[in-house]
């Protein structure tokens, strides 16, 4: 286990060498250290085939770079930085969403690039990839919902101004639909679902939209004849 000196010293020499490298990419020690880390876990990951192995290391490995991010975040100037980025993804598949969207919203803010490897944008990866493992963790038991619908929120709001295939962004917004559902928002749900299939009509959610369609008047034919039945009588 880290020292909290030394995670402190990693903090600060993090932030110090954000803080100067400005538009350049990060460079210095505490990158560099963070870069051969990284190389070794990627090495790991390589050799693994399970998926769900694969979220477990990642898990694992995450907590020797939080202090590394931390402090880029806090002096960071908008530097490349490709550790930033991976482990911005990394978060994303090991289920800390809420943690690849702080380090999301300063990559998005500075223009950051992602990883060579992949051919889309910052802004589309992030829609993309939360909203897949948003819909993968609807099914997970003691989920808590509305946290999950919390970041699903940020990540629209960060990416409604970038330019991405309409594609991903409905599955953006089928992620965002299905949760408002399973908190039991469902007008805004089915708001969510009308605009993922406008943007898709191959996005998959037709029938679940008309089940909610016809479940928001059920409700208010409910309520209607509620209203009418403690309404008072004529001539009374």
């Amino acid at each position: 286990m880290t020292s909290p000196a030394r995670r402190h010293y990693q903090r600060v020499s993090a932030a110090l060498a954000a803080e100067t490298a400005g538009e350049t990419p990060m460079q210095g020690d505490a990158y560099e250290l963070m870069q051969a880390a990284l190389f070794e876990d990627y090495r790991r990951l390589k050799s693994t085939q399970s998926m769900e192995r694969k979220a477990e290391i990642k898990r694992e490995v995450l907590p020797k770079y939080a202090d590394y991010v931390t402090g880029v975040l806090e002096a960071g100037q908008g530097a490349q930085d490709d550790v930033l980025m991976r482990v911005m993804l990394w978060r994303i598949d090991a289920g800390d969403i809420a943690g690849a969207v702080a380090i999301a919203r300063y990559a998005l803010a500075h223009g950051l690039n992602p990883p060579d490897q992949f051919e889309r944008s910052t802004a589309a990866i992030i829609a993309e990839e939360v909203a897949d493992q948003a819909l993968k963790r609807l099914d997970e038991e003691g989920i808590d919902t509305l946290d999950l619908l919390k970041q699903l929120i940020d990540v629209e709001l960060l990416t409604r101004q970038a330019d991405m295939h309409d594609q991903v962004r409905a599955k953006l917004f089928k992620a965002l639909g299905y949760t408002q559902r399973t908190a039991g928002q469902l007008v805004e749900a089915q708001s969510s679902l009308e605009r993922a299939l406008a943007l898709n009509d191959k996005v998959g959610v037709k029938k679940d939209l008309e089940r909610i369609e016809r479940q928001i008047q059920q409700e208010n034919t409910k309520q209607q004849n509620a209203g009418g039945q403690g309404s008072p009588q004529n001539g009374a």
